[in-house]
């Protein structure tokens, strides 16, 4: 039996190979949401739209402090295990529902598998930080997405047995997702855009959204890249910016402030887009196996194969250095290699789970 916990939506996308593999395999077992973003019911809708099965059990924990959602999810999951226990948990990444979804199974000796270790931005300011390093500390086997990964955790003492290099999960996630989207949406259609025509934009890291002049700045970087190039800048609006750039009174004037697409959707949107400006992780790897340019509005990144392989550059929240970025991200050449494996790290973590479970 295997345990799969997931909160957030980035993390229902990265899950689907998983999930989807189970499937194939006829294995056994159940999904948990935490609902730490979202509720269920918001996220029903990606279950849906990526033909996956509905969770197995909804702990709705919402929105909160740090300490309040860690605590709300780990009392959550450590009842179900305890009802249900599983030969092994696996998560994925680096949120509240990540940590405190390992902690709760460590603590009851179950078996912690994670996805996506190893990552490191080392900036321990930023929470997600936090989450990365005790997850890995405390789980049984990391499934490290590229050998820098890998690297990372060897020199943290983690020993190497632990560690299975398996590529990242968003290759296969976004190939077979692509190919659900073709089926399912025309997003470019509905919005009167050309491929290549058009500049696609997400923000909601607390760190820009939440501090008026990062915020403030960014838009105004945005307005300019809008000015400067004469082609649409699609931007999704988070619900948490939405909130911020309301409450701070800021123009957003030349923007094309949107609502959230589902995810078939703004897969198409960023596979189409001539480049992609984003504080998102998860945005970094996607652009970069899609073979589209990206700017990340930020000063670190805990992705660096993208930076170098080409594929992303640090632009930071100053207006200048993100229109300046643009400019050169624009005019550097596409074709690079993807780092993030062949599409097959789903099969490969089912695999190992399946073999390691007792006999």
């Amino acid at each position: 039996m295997i345990g799969i916990v997931l909160g957030t939506r980035p993390e229902i996308i990265k899950m689907s190979p998983v999930i989807r593999e189970c499937e194939r395999r006829g294995l056994d077992y159940y999904i948990i949401h935490t609902g730490q973003h979202y509720s269920y019911e918001m996220d029903r809708v990606f279950f849906e739209e990526l033909d996956l099965p509905d969770p197995d059990y909804s702990l709705d924990v919402g929105s909160g402090t740090h300490a309040g959602q860690t605590a709300k999810i780990m009392t959550g999951v450590e009842d179900i295990l305890a009802k249900e226990p599983p030969e092994i948990v696996l998560v994925q990444g680096d949120t509240n529902t990540v940590m405190a979804g390992a902690l709760a199974a460590s603590k009851l000796h179950v078996r912690v598998g994670h996805i996506e270790a190893g990552l490191r931005s080392f900036n321990r300011q930023m929470p997600e930080e936090i989450n990365r390093v005790l997850t890995d500390h405390i789980s049984d086997y990391l499934f490290a997405p590229t050998e820098r990964s890998r690297e990372n955790l060897l020199t943290e003492g983690i020993s190497d047995r632990r560690i299975c290099v398996t590529g990242n999960t968003v290759v296969d996630a976004v190939y077979q997702n692509l190919d659900i989207s073709r089926r399912k949406v025309n997003v470019l259609k509905d919005l009167d855009l050309e491929p290549q025509e058009y500049f696609l934009v997400t923000a909601h890291r607390q760190e820009n959204v939440d501090n008026r002049a990062r915020l403030k700045e960014i838009l105004k970087g945005l307005a300019g890249v809008q000015k400067e190039f004469s082609l649409p800048v699609v931007f999704p609006v988070h619900p948490r910016t939405e909130k911020r750039i309301k409450e701070l009174g800021i123009g957003v004037d030349g923007l094309n402030l949107t609502k959230p697409f589902g995810f078939l959707e703004f897969l198409q949107l960023e596979a189409q887009a001539k480049l992609v400006l984003t504080d998102s992780g998860g945005v970094q790897e996607e652009t970069c196996v899609l073979g589209v340019p990206c700017a990340t509005m930020r000063y670190d990144t805990e992705r660096p194969e993208t930076l170098d392989v080409g594929s992303n550059i640090l632009v930071g929240t100053d207006s200048g250095k993100i229109l300046e970025g643009v400019r050169s991200a624009t005019t550097s050449p596409r074709g690079w290699e993807n780092p993030y494996g062949d599409g097959i790290a789903g099969k490969m973590i089912v695999m190992v789970c399946a073999a390691a479970r007792p006999q």
